[in-house]
């Protein structure tokens, strides 16, 4: 963060400094001409650009002011509302106030105010004006400068008066609606209680039947005692929940700014994570690389991570731990052996994943080869997995109807 108390001087302006010549010049020429009133009017020239530059230098240490934000934490296209309030601490000889607040582009760039100069007495000055990101991460607004001037505009300095002001803008969410009926629910989650009530210890590892479970699985004797299809749980009890892999690798995205393909991945993961959040499912969110970057169920601490998100260099994809649930993943640029590690790795075999068509992110000043989406979904479809399309045009709530379009649908809060 800058110095607060850093002074910027710039000192006399251009009528300021050609006042001055103009003072020296007549100076001169009074002792070529020995007339003596020119020199009272040179010496008085320059006299006055000199106490307007002291009377600016003056001014500019008597102005005080403070910044608020509201709020200080927002979605990419919701809009903040700064508030400056500017005073004097004694009165002012000077001229008029310019005040700049510097604004980075994501944020619409810096404003600027021209007012005339407080008096001491008066009330504080209020001004107030919008800001409207469009790009999510961590922005500074600021530092608030002045540049104060006398009267006549002889001489003006810059003054450093608030700091930088953190503005944290998180990635859009999208309303989502529905649930594929018993996703990310598992063992041990609500959708399970009850499963192996009299059962006894050897019926421990049975449940309830779920749309989507293969025949294969049917434990008929459970069946037969209870009346109702059980299946069997063929290895150790799962904790349910989803598991949402975002690929951030930047060799797998194109476009730039906020239309990157990248930025929509986010706002897909967000969107889903927080939809599944609030519909009480375990949510853990990993990279590309298998790292996990949260875990839980606070949609805040999501969408805090995905807000400061930055594209990686890793060149491949890693599957993620398998105790995480279902896995969806969101994936870019991608050919069959990228995704064949998520394939081998991944718990049950299958999955479900959004590969998104990068070329219709590619911008005309971007010559990079794009690996087309038909193998790669073909090598995921052929091993059991989910696969959707994702494109610029059709948002995250399009994308997920079409996902619970391909598994059966309770609508409602998934609980």
């Amino acid at each position: 963060m800058a110095d607060p108390h850093h002074h910027v001087p710039s000192g006399l302006t251009t009528l300021g400094r050609c006042l001055i010549a103009a003072g020296v010049s007549a100076s001169v020429c009074s002792v070529v001409l020995n007339e003596r009133d020119l020199l009272r009017i040179g010496v008085l020239v320059i006299v006055l650009a000199l106490l307007a530059s002291l009377v600016a230098a003056r001014t500019r240490l008597v102005v005080e002011a403070e910044r608020s934000l509201e709020p200080v934490r927002l979605s990419a296209g919701s809009a903040a509302t700064a508030r400056l309030t500017v005073h004097t601490c004694r009165r002012m000889l000077g001229g008029g106030l310019v005040l700049t607040d510097e604004l980075p582009d994501a944020l619409g760039g810096s404003p600027r105010f021209v007012t005339p100069a407080p008096r001491r007495g008066d009330p504080p000055l209020e001004l107030a004006y919008p800001i409207t990101p469009t790009v999510r991460g961590v922005h500074l607004v600021g530092p608030l400068t002045v540049r104060v001037s006398d009267a006549l505009g002889l001489a003006e300095y810059e003054h450093e008066l608030v700091g930088r002001t953190q503005l944290t803008v998180l990635p859009r969410v999208t309303e989502l609606s529905g649930f594929p009926d018993g996703f990310g629910r598992g063992e041990g989650d609500s959708g399970s209680t009850g499963l192996r009530r009299g059962l006894g210890e050897r019926d421990a590892m049975v449940r309830e039947y779920q749309p989507g479970d293969a025949l294969r699985t049917v434990h008929w004797k459970s069946t037969a005692r209870r009346d109702e299809l059980m299946v069997r749980v063929e290895e150790r009890p799962w904790h349910g929940g989803v598991t949402v892999l975002l690929d951030r690798r930047a060799q797998a995205h194109r476009g730039a700014g906020a239309q990157a393909s990248l930025e929509f991945a986010i706002e897909l993961v967000a969107s889903v994570c927080r939809h599944l959040l609030d519909g009480g499912r375990r949510v853990t969110l990993v990279a590309e690389n298998g790292v996990t970057l949260a875990s839980g169920r606070d949609p805040e601490e999501f969408l805090d991570v995905l807000a400061t998100l930055r594209p990686s260099t890793h060149p491949g994809l890693v599957p993620p731990p398998s105790e995480g649930g279902e896995l969806f993943a969101v994936l870019g640029s991608v050919d069959p052996a990228a995704v064949a590690p998520l394939i081998e790795g991944a718990r049950g075999g299958h999955g479900h994943a959004v590969l998104l068509d990068v070329a219709a992110w590619t911008s005309a000043q971007e010559t990079r080869p794009v690996t087309g989406v038909a193998a790669a979904s073909r090598s995921l479809t052929d091993a059991g997995w989910s696969v959707l399309v994702g494109r610029p045009e059709r948002g995250p709530d399009k994308v997920w109807n079409d996902f619970c379009r391909r598994l059966p649908v309770r609508l409602g809060t998934g609980r």
